[in-house]
């Protein structure tokens, strides 16, 4: 029967590449291993690794094994967590994910609604930015992520909703040098700092939004920061419409045509679908329906 040591087996053998050198990570002769493998092959019914000399390497459906693999790891572990908090007398929890794209006005009346329908669970909520909502849905710190952008770079149990449409506007501060021009090329933008924000996801590559070739970037936490930098010229940038509006209006960020430019895109609710519960459904029914509290999200003020 697989277990946690023959997932992590496999994953020890696909990362050294040999039975040798697992054998002498595990201070066990090479037979040994190369025997569990072995034994876990005939259980699955198919082989994970192509034998060579000296070394071995996955075969395609290995490949398929091991990526799967670190998430049904996580998935036992956090079984045996939430068992043992059970024992302990915690409470059931859910765990939120919202992306810096959404603004924060709402939380409350969610968290409100909440409890006012669940007198026994949880919530727990946190901030990530650019890729963390998809990282923190497939180490399983969060069962559903409010705000993340389309480009889902992780495969996993996750089903999506659209949320909203997130449009970027380039934007200066009033007094900055770049407000006098009319059309801002690429080489206007070299000589300024690009304003972005930090991609809080650390096992993907880095992701910078709105970085033209040759320009600097200020990476800063969260898009508050991003558009204080503007606003105090600092930098320029591509900022989310929907959060500068205020600031145009008063006037202190003024609104630019640049060649630099990035696509719309879909903002998403995404929800871990092995997580079935009475809770769960009801809060993935309310963030699809309540359109009021979407648009406080993600419309101007």
């Amino acid at each position: 029967m697989l277990s946690e040591q023959s997932f992590e087996l496999i994953e020890l053998v696909a990362k050294l590449g040999s039975f040798t050198s697992a054998a002498n990570h595990l201070n066990k002769v090479p037979s040994a291993i190369s025997y569990a493998v072995k034994q876990i092959e005939e259980e699955i019914g198919v082989e994970l690794f192509e034998r060579h000399h000296r070394s071995v390497s996955l075969t395609e459906a290995g490949e398929h094994f091991v990526s799967h693999s670190k998430g049904v790891m996580a998935s036992i572990a956090s079984l045996k967590q939430s068992t043992l908090d059970i024992n302990k007398g915690w409470r059931p929890a859910l765990a939120i994910a919202i992306d810096g794209i959404v603004r924060e006005d709402g939380i409350s009346h969610l968290i409100r609604a909440f409890y006012q329908r669940f007198t026994d669970v949880e919530l727990r909520i946190y901030r990530e930015q650019v890729n963390g909502c998809w990282q923190a849905l497939s180490e399983q710190r969060c069962q559903i992520a409010i705000g993340p952008a389309s480009n889902i770079p992780v495969g996993g149990p996750f089903e999506f909703r659209k949320l909203a449409q997130l449009h970027w506007q380039f934007v200066v501060a009033a007094k900055h040098p770049l407000a006098q021009v009319e059309h801002i090329s690429l080489t206007d933008l070299v000589d300024y700092p690009a304003i972005c924000v930090s991609d809080t996801a650390s096992d993907y590559p880095r992701y910078r939004r709105g970085v033209a070739p040759g320009q600097r970037a200020l990476s800063v936490p969260d898009w508050i920061r991003a558009i204080n930098c503007v606003k105090d010229g600092l930098g320029v940038g591509l900022l989310p419409a929907h959060l500068i509006e205020p600031f145009l209006a008063n006037g202190s960020l003024v609104a630019k045509s640049c060649e630099l430019t990035l696509a719309d895109g879909d903002s998403l609710l995404v929800w871990d679908r092995n997580v079935q519960n009475e809770a769960m459904s009801w809060l993935v029914d309310y963030l699809s329906s309540d359109q009021r509290l979407v648009n406080s999200w993600f419309l101007p003020n």
